[in-house]
C-alpha cells in the first residue's frame, strides 16, 4: 500500500473511535451518501440502457429511486465539476475552468487565461454545510482541488480544511501500478466507507465517495479483463473490456455500501446520490498502453453512443452524465425525470434539505421539491465556459448554452480571431441527441438569441476569456 495512504487511514481510525464514543441516539436527519464516478459516460450503466457493462448495484439504485435523463456537469473535465459540486457555483465564476494544473503550453492561436489552482478555503463547501448542521463528514478518494495531488503544498487545501473531519485522498494509478492489486483504490474506498458507516451509524453523516475509476490509465486484473473480452458485444466501438472490468469493481463497492445500509437498517433514512464528474473517455481521448494488453491488439477506448464525442468536449458526450438518487419513502421507485439539472444544483438542494439558505453567488437551484413531488423545475438556461486547449481530447476554447431543446456551442478561436458566423453550432437536442445536424444557418434567429445570452452570461460572471496570442 502506498505510504501516502497509510497515515490518513490511521487518522481515520483514531477520529472515528472518538466520534463513536460521543455518539448519541439516532438523529432523524437523513444521512447523505454522494458517490462520484470518474469519467463514467452517460450510457455506460445498465440503468442507462447499456447492454454490455454490468452494473447491478448502480441499476438497483435507479430501480429504487429516480434516474435523470438530462443531468449535466458544469464542465467536461474533472476539477471544475468537482468545484461546482462542492460550492454550487459555475466554474467560470470561480475561475477554476480546467483540470488542475491545466494545460500551460503557450503554443496556440489564443493565449489561455490564468486559472485558479485550488478551491479557495473561503468557499463554503458541502463539507462545511453538513458539518455546520451536526453531521459527521467524510471524503474518501479523489479530491483534485488542491494545487498538487500529494505533498506539503497540497495539505493546506485538503478536504479536512473544507469541512470533512474524516478523509483520505488518492489519485489515479501510474503506468507502473500492479493491475492485480486494486490499482484505482476502488476496494479501499468501498471498504473504508463501510467502516465509516458502521462507526457512525448513530450519528447523521455525510459521506462523499470519490472513485478514480474509470479514469485512465485503463488498468485492471488480467482475469477480469479476459472475462469481459469474451462477453458478447466486446468488439463494438462503444464497449471496452478493460473499462467493463474497472466499472464492475466500482459497482461491487457501491454494493458494499448499499449492503451495510441494509444490514444496519439505515437505508430508509439515507439519501444516496450516484453521479459522474464528466462524460466518458471516448475515441478522441489519449489512452495509456499497458504491458499486459495483448500484443498486436489495437488499444481503444469507447464511443459514447448515442452521444457525440466524450470527456473534454462541450458536445453531449463530454457533459451529459448519469444521475441517480435514491431516498426511500420520499422519492418514487423507478421514476425517470427529464428535467435539466447540473452539478451546481446539489449545493442549493442540500441547503433546502437542511432548511438553510445557500451561500451568496450560488448559480444552481434546488431540485428537492422536484424529486419529492415531480413538480417541474422553472425554465432556465445552462452555461459552459472553457477558455483552454484540452491537450488530451483535442477540445478547443469554447462555450455553450442549453436553453430548452436548443443547445448552442461557440468556438472562441473563430469568434475572437475571425468574428464570423461560423463560430457557432446549433443543435435541437429534443430531436438530435447525437448533435449530428448543425442548424446554426437555418435557425439564425435562435442562434443569434442564444449567442447574445451566452455573451451576456459571461459578462455577468466575469468569465475570463482567452486573447489573441501575439507569439503564435
Amino acid at each position: 500500500m502506498n505510504t501516502k495512504i497509510k497515515l490518513p487511514l490511521l487518522a481515520i481510525g483514531v477520529s472515528a473511535v472518538i466520534a463513536g464514543a460521543c455518539s448519541h441516539e439516532k438523529d432523524q436527519k437523513p444521512n447523505v451518501i454522494f458517490i462520484l464516478a470518474d469519467d463514467l459516460g452517460w450510457a455506460q450503466t445498465g440503468a442507462y440502457r447499456g447492454e454490455y457493462y454490468h452494473t447491478p448495484n448502480i441499476d438497483r439504485l435507479a430501480a429504487e429511486g429516480v434516474r435523470f435523463t438530462d443531468a449535466y456537469t458544469a464542465a467536461a473535465i474533472c476539477s471544475p465539476t468537482r468545484a461546482s459540486v462542492m460550492t454550487g457555483k459555475n466554474p467560470a465564476r470561480l475561475n477554476l475552468t480546467d483540470f488542475i494544473p491545466g494545460n500551460r503550453r503557450d503554443i496556440y492561436p489564443l493565449k489561455q487565461p490564468e486559472m485558479q489552482q485550488y478551491l479557495p478555503l473561503e468557499e463554503i463547501t458541502l463539507g462545511n454545510l453538513f458539518s455546520d448542521h451536526g453531521y459527521i463528514c467524510a471524503m474518501f478518494g479523489k479530491w483534485h482541488l488542491s494545487p498538487v495531488k500529494f505533498g506539503p503544498e497540497s495539505l493546506p487545501f485538503y478536504p479536512d480544511k473544507q469541512g470533512f473531519s474524516h478523509h483520505f485522498v488518492i489519485d489515479k494509478p501510474d503506468r507502473q501500478s500492479n493491475p492485480e492489486l486494486d490499482p484505482h483504490w476502488s476496494d479501499m474506498i468501498g471498504d473504508t466507507s463501510v467502516e465509516f458507516i458502521r462507526e457512525n451509524a448513530g450519528n447523521p453523516f455525510f459521506l462523499f465517495l470519490s472513485f478514480s475509476a474509470i479514469h485512465d490509465p485503463l488498468i485492471e486484473r488480467a482475469d477480469s479483463i479476459a472475462m469481459w473480452r469474451n462477453r458478447p458485444g466486446s468488439e463494438k466501438p462503444e464497449n471496452n473490456p478493460i473499462i467493463a472490468a474497472m466499472l464492475s469493481r466500482m459497482d461491487r463497492n457501491v454494493g458494499k455500501v448499499l449492503d451495510v445500509l441494509d444490514e444496519l437498517r439505515l437505508s430508509e433514512n439515507t439519501i444516496v446520490v450516484f453521479y459522474s464528474d464528466n462524460g466518458g473517455l471516448a475515441e478522441n481521448n489519449v489512452v495509456y498502453y499497458m504491458d499486459y494488453y495483448p500484443e498486436g491488439e489495437q488499444m481503444r477506448i469507447a464511443k459514447q453512443t448515442p452521444l457525440r464525442k466524450g470527456k473534454g468536449w462541450l458536445y453531449e458526450g463530454g457533459i451529459r452524465v448519469p444521475l441517480v438518487i435514491r431516498w426511500p419513502g420520499v422519492v418514487d421507485r423507478g421514476w425517470v425525470s427529464n428535467q435539466v439539472v447540473s452539478s451546481y444544483d446539489f449545493m442549493p438542494t442540500f441547503c433546502e434539505l437542511l432548511k438553510t439558505g445557500p451561500a451568496p453567488g450560488v448559480d444552481g437551484i434546488s431540485f428537492l421539491s422536484h424529486i419529492r413531488t415531480g413538480e417541474p423545475l422553472p425554465e432556465r438556461n445552462h452555461y459552459w465556459h472553457y477558455p483552454h486547449y484540452h491537450n488530451q481530447s483535442g477540445m478547443l476554447p469554447g462555450g455553450a448554452i442549453r436553453s430548452g431543446r436548443w443547445k448552442l456551442i461557440e468556438w472562441y478561436e473563430k469568434s475572437i480571431l475571425d468574428a464570423g458566423e461560423t463560430a457557432f453550432e446549433l443543435y435541437d437536442l429534443e430531436n438530435d441527441i447525437g448533435e449530428s445536424v448543425d442548424l446554426a444557418q437555418t435557425e439564425k434567429e435562435v442562434a443569434k438569441k442564444l449567442s447574445e445570452e451566452l455573451a451576456g452570461w459571461r459578462r455577468e460572471v466575469n468569465a475570463q476569456m482567452p486573447v489573441p496570442n501575439p507569439d503564435y
